[in-house]
């Protein structure tokens, strides 16, 4: 049976937005957010990042980089707050016309936000009912990739989130609710599931 996710943009939402990431230690996470993933683990969610990542099509770092960062976060979820990502999916392209400029990454991409590449990939590949699902992001292209694909949207406060709201960064967007921050954005996702943490058996007590 097909199950419901929680999409979460990286970048803003998870970590502080600081640009790009040049030194893995500058990636840390927001206050709260190592909670809130441990909470949509206990209920019962699927949790998959999806994210744009265009540093190695424009040339800034390798793409064992962006890795990289993803085991550090992984590893301050796990520190901070005992919390599980099961999926990690994002897209290191970037067409040549909006600025790729390395020959391996530099192409047009189906996975690229707004496109909804990773959400189609994540719910082939682990049985996911989009319908059902949400994403999380602070930009505008998160909230258009999810209304593209059926997903219930909302916008966090953090990152660049408040921009888009006030309108002064990229375009005027409506997301399904807007947030104060990832916490915030899981709380209103438990009210309006009704969604209880989920009973855990003895062999995951031990």
């Amino acid at each position: 049976m097909s199950k419901p996710a929680v999409f979460l943009d990286r970048d803003g939402v998870l970590n502080i937005e600081v640009g790009y990431v040049h030194q893995i230690e500058d990636l840390q996470l927001i206050a709260g957010a190592a909670k809130a993933v441990r909470t949509l683990n206990d209920l019962g969610f699927f949790c998959c990042v999806v994210s744009n990542q265009s540093g190695p099509a424009r040339s800034y770092y390798p793409k064992s980089h962006v890795d990289n960062l993803h085991r550090r976060l992984v590893e301050l979820l796990e520190q901070e707050g005992s919390a599980r990502l099961d999926a990690i999916y994002y897209c290191p392209y970037l067409s040549p016309a909006a600025g790729g400029t390395n020959p391996d990454f530099s192409a047009w991409s189906s996975w690229r936000k707004p496109n909804t590449g990773m959400l189609v990939a994540a719910a082939w590949e682990h049985d996911l009912d989009l319908s059902q699902s949400f994403m999380i992001g602070d930009k505008a292209t998160d909230i258009d990739m999810a209304h593209n694909a059926g997903l219930t949207s909302i916008l966090v406060r953090t990152g660049y989130g408040e921009s888009v709201l006030s309108g002064n960064y990229q375009h005027s967007t409506k997301p399904d609710y807007s947030s104060s921050d990832l916490l915030d954005a899981v709380d209103w996702i438990k009210k309006k599931t009704h969604l209880r943490p989920q009973k855990k058996s003895r062999q995951d007590r031990i």
